[in-house]
Formats: C-alpha cells, sequence, structure tokens
C-alpha cells in the first residue's frame, strides 16, 4: 500500500511541484526529462512511478528498446552524448548514498 505523499509530508509536495514546472519551462526536451523520470525511479525502486514513466514516455514518442535498455544505459548504443549526460546527472543525485 503507498502512501499518500502529500498527507506525509505537504512541504515536500509543494517543493516537487514547483521543481516539475521550473523543468516544463527550461529548453530541456519533454522526452529526455520523461527517460530521466523513469531512470530515477527505476534507482529508488518505485514500480509505481516506473510505470508511471514510462508510459509518459511512450505518448512522447520513446521506443520500447531505449526504455528496456535504460537500465544498462553504458553498454547501450541507442542514447545521444547529452542523454547519457542528462543520465548520468540523474544517477548522481539520486545515488545519494
Amino acid at each position: 500500500m503507498r502512501s499518500e505523499y502529500s498527507d506525509v509530508m505537504p512541504g515536500a509536495m509543494k517543493a516537487m511541484a514547483a521543481l516539475v514546472r521550473e523543468v516544463r519551462h527550461s529548453s530541456l526536451e519533454p522526452a529526455l526529462v520523461e527517460l530521466v523520470k523513469v531512470r530515477a525511479s527505476q534507482i529508488n525502486g518505485c514500480a509505481f512511478c516506473v510505470d508511471t514513466h514510462v508510459r509518459a514516455a511512450r505518448f512522447r514518442g520513446e521506443s520500447d528498446i531505449r526504455l528496456h535498455l535504460l537500465s544498462v544505459l553504458r553498454d547501450a548504443p541507442c542514447y545521444s552524448e547529452s542523454e547519457r549526460a542528462a543520465l548520468r546527472w540523474c544517477e548522481e543525485v539520486t545515488l545519494v548514498a
């Protein structure tokens, strides 16, 4: 059973909503943003979030092969250098341990 984050930490949810707004107004491509969200969700081990962001990435035209290879992106030739940089950044800020 998942907790309702907004009930547990309303301030954190407001901060996350503000971050989402900032990212939407940035120059980042929406498809890349979804890839980053999928990767962060994989690292965090959240099945619900992985499913949500994979669906959003597919809606934005992402291919199944790129989604399947995301967890092994270092060995997959299908990502550009800028995508690799964004995904490495995601891993750095998500794997805080």
